[in-house]
């Protein structure tokens, strides 16, 4: 059994609005590099924990937890397409462990998923099925949210699964860190934009392409330090890596919903991708940590933070 800890900052604005040259450069080229450890490492599992940003998930029917059992990408903002190679015996063997141990997760066996799930894979191999995955939605985007306490224990069970399986096991964080996205809440919306947030798949091209527009410019009014999106706090987001390399969830647990949307955005809630991976590198041992990269890119909207563990034996 080996167990590894990738976690990142996802942003489908990568591709789409300029960030300065050398940052981009930074950005992709450490991207490269995890990709070749990765390789290297030669994973037989990973296990991606996500957000979804309302397209794949909806106010229909929004369980705190969902554990895919078969999933497919489906390629918005032109980040990755196709089904995820999901071993599906190991997904519902997974959802059994969590049961048991008190963790009430949903399943899916028809599981859309966004740029959340498919950007990292992207980025570190060039697509969504190089290797076996069991992709897990956390609700970080329609309130009321899964609590910090809950997330925490779901990632940790699932850290305890993964142990005993005696596989080369990478887990992945995919969100945040602080950002503040043009995310809708259902009980201000007009009734055209809550209708999409309870059951808004399969939108028109037009209404697909409008918003991901509005996605773009709300990063070029950060970038020049216009319109109402909450500014990247780069003091915070430092501190939140340091605290989950160092297994200290005490802060995060302390941290409300509101406190934690007026220090990193409503994004910020992506946060909790991060603590459900290192919940479960830390129910898996002792590791070493490593700090990858940090730069708070507004082009992106994003405080792109990337990190990642070994078990201590196999740093």
């Amino acid at each position: 059994m080996t167990i590894r800890l990738l976690c990142a900052s996802h942003t489908p604005l990568m591709d789409h609005v300029e960030a300065p040259p050398e940052v981009e450069q930074e950005v992709r080229g450490t991207f490269g590099r995890l990709g070749e450890e990765v390789r290297a490492y030669d994973p037989e599992l990973l296990i991606i924990f996500s957000p979804d940003h309302f397209r794949g998930f909806f106010y229909d029917m929004l369980p705190p937890f969902t554990v895919g059992i078969r999933a497919t990408a489906i390629g918005d903002y032109g980040i990755g397409e196709g089904d995820y190679d999901v071993p599906e015996a190991l997904a519902l063997q997974c959802v059994e462990h969590l049961h048991a141990n008190d963790v009430d997760v949903a399943m899916s066996y028809r599981m859309r998923v966004d740029h959340g799930f498919s950007q990292v894979p992207v980025l570190l191999t060039g697509s969504v099925r190089t290797y076996p995955t069991i992709p897990i939605h956390i609700n970080c985007a329609g309130p009321p949210l899964p609590s910090i306490r809950r997330v925490r224990e779901l990632g940790h069970q699932v850290g305890r699964w993964a142990a005993g399986l005696g596989k080369r096991v990478l887990i992945v964080g995919s969100g945040g860190l602080s950002h503040d996205p043009p995310i809708p809440r259902i009980g201000n919306a007009p009734p055209h934009v809550a209708e999409m947030l309870i059951a808004g798949r399969n939108p028109s091209q037009e209404a697909l392409k409008a918003r991901e527009q509005a996605n773009f410019e709300l990063a070029r009014k950060l970038a020049r330090g216009e319109g109402d999106a909450l500014p990247l706090n780069p003091d915070w987001d430092r501190a939140f890596m340091a605290q989950m390399a160092e297994g200290d969830f005490a802060p995060i647990l302390a941290t409300g919903d509101d406190a934690l949307t007026a220090i990193a955005g409503c994004g910020g809630h992506e946060v909790r991708t991060w603590v459900a991976a290192y919940a479960a590198m830390h129910a898996a041992g002792p590791g070493d940590h490593r700090f990858v990269y940090y730069h708070a890119i507004s082009e992106w909207n994003a405080g792109m933070g990337i990190a990642t563990a070994a078990a201590a034996a196999q740093a």
